[in-house]
């Protein structure tokens, strides 16, 4: 695999002291899994390029997995993490250019601390999501972004396109910083760290994140992926990023919309209309998506014709909280094998949502980037597609019904739209034409004459 790291303009010269690596000779480094190999292919006053080539002993793994217990299997020897942007990487990072990632520089400290033009390209990194992953991982934290799609061999078009992408990212920054992202965003585009996950990998990911992954949008994902889903560590580590902005949000993030709501019981409503045309429609294996502290599945999970629920939600404390609040400990075994609660995002296809009869979206999709709602249907509708489908979210035009709620405010701060009736069934519509579902609309609450219900509900089936 191959990383370079290039520095244009007034201080490209002096990018082998920030490294701490000299210009004139190649130098290696043994990591453990193979070779590191350090290089310039250029130098100059105006720009200089540094490369991190690494050689994986593939074998050498192979047999020092089988020592530590267990058979190796066809998978360990044939794969493409030899060759692909992977946890290797930050292992190679923090051997090689240690200094550079701790903010040190010897000669030039105080360039340590400059923002530079850097530019950093990886040859070949896989994401399953496509470039969309790439937009929502660093385009948040400020990177130009380019990729180019590799396929899967240049002779044998008719194999169709790869996974792996050639990746440019381009900033003003400090080289501490880019490397630090890097070290910390790769392994979580590869979903694979090839070591054991413990209470030190989330020191490193505190130390190295602490500065920048408390305001990710992605800040749960990024967690999880790193640390491989260790519940606790997850947990604690997302308390750690943000100690105090957490506490304030779980007590005071809901209580606009909760309090506009509450004299009306809106959101049992929703629930209550939703469990009913589930059952009207024979819906035994049940997706709730954005399931939140699972009031919906409290509803289901009792239910003698459902016989299995999946509930996903991307925070991964939001999950806790529904296990919690399931009381899944006290509930008799056949009850407990019905439910399943997984981390996941709803903007990409997920193998594990396939195979239901139905999926519900209560109160969700205002809470996704309109531009990312292509991606949002093109998982559920055209990959997911189970029979029925139901979303629900808010009618904006019911808002001029609340007189607590300013004038063109939403009904929650963490909403990133409201449609009113007629782009919700724009919206609707289109989902048909594309992916061949039908769809019928109702309105949920107390109806105003002019405005509507507070909240509408779109229900989708698919034609057979």
């Amino acid at each position: 695999m191959l990383l370079t790291l290039t520095l244009q303009g007034e201080h490209a010269s002096r990018l082998s002291f920030l490294v701490a690596k000299h210009p004139d000779r190649c130098q290696s480094f043994d990591t453990g899994f193979g070779k590191a190999h350090v290089f310039y292919p250029e130098c100059s006053e105006s720009i200089s390029t540094i490369a991190l080539l690494l050689e994986v002993d593939s074998l050498g793994i192979v047999k020092t997995q089988h020592r530590n217990g267990g058979p190796p299997l066809l998978s360990h020897y044939v794969n493409d993490r030899a060759y692909t942007a992977n946890s290797f990487l930050s292992v190679a990072l923090s051997k090689v250019f240690g200094s550079a990632l701790n903010g040190k520089c010897r000669e030039f400290p105080e360039l340590a601390e400059t923002p530079l033009p850097l530019t950093a390209t990886l040859s070949a990194i896989p994401s399953r999501s496509g470039e969309a992953f790439f937009e929502e991982l660093f385009s948040p934290l400020g990177y130009e972004i380019e990729t180019e799609l590799i396929p899967l061999d240049e002779n044998f078009p008719a194999w169709g396109e790869g996974h792996l992408y050639q990746l440019t990212l381009s900033k003003t920054t400090t080289l501490c910083e880019l490397l630090r992202q890097l070290y910390i965003l790769v392994p979580v585009l590869d979903n694979q760290k090839h070591y054991w996950i413990g209470k030190e990998e989330a020191e490193k990911l505190l130390e190295k994140a602490g500065n920048w992954l408390p305001e990710h949008p992605l800040k749960e994902a990024i967690v999880g992926r790193y640390l491989r889903y260790r519940r606790r560590l997850m947990n604690e580590a997302l308390l750690r990023l943000a100690p105090e902005t957490e506490e304030d949000e779980e007590t005071t993030t809901d209580e606009p919309e909760e309090r506009i709501e509450k004299p009306i019981r809106l959101h049992d409503q929703r629930l209550e209309v939703a469990t009913t045309i589930l059952k009207e429609h024979a819906a035994h294996r049940i997706l709730d998506l954005g399931c939140g502290e699972g009031r919906l599945i409290e509803r289901l999970l009792t239910k003698p014709y459902v016989h299995e629920i999946a509930g996903f939600d991307v925070c991964t404390r939001s999950l806790a909280k529904a296990e919690r609040r399931l009381r899944l400990d006290r509930r008799p075994e056949k009850i407990r094998e019905k439910l399943s609660l997984r981390q996941g995002a709803l903007t990409y296809r997920d193998p594990r949502q396939r195979g239901y009869d139905a999926a519900c979206a209560i109160e969700v999709i205002e809470h996704i980037d309109e531009e990312r709602l292509p991606a949002f249907a093109d998982a559920l509708f055209g990959y997911a597609a189970p029979q029925t489908i139901i979303i629900t979210t808010p009618n904006a035009e019911y808002n001029n019904c609340y007189e607590w709620l300013p004038a063109g405010n939403f009904r929650h701060r963490d909403h990133r739209f409201e449609w009113t009736r007629e782009e919700f069934e724009n919206w609707s519509q289109g989902i048909c034409e594309t992916y061949g579902y039908q769809v019928t609309f109702t309105q949920i609450g107390d109806e105003d004459e002019t405005h509507g219900g507070p909240s509408q509900m779109a229900v989708f089936t698919k034609h057979l």
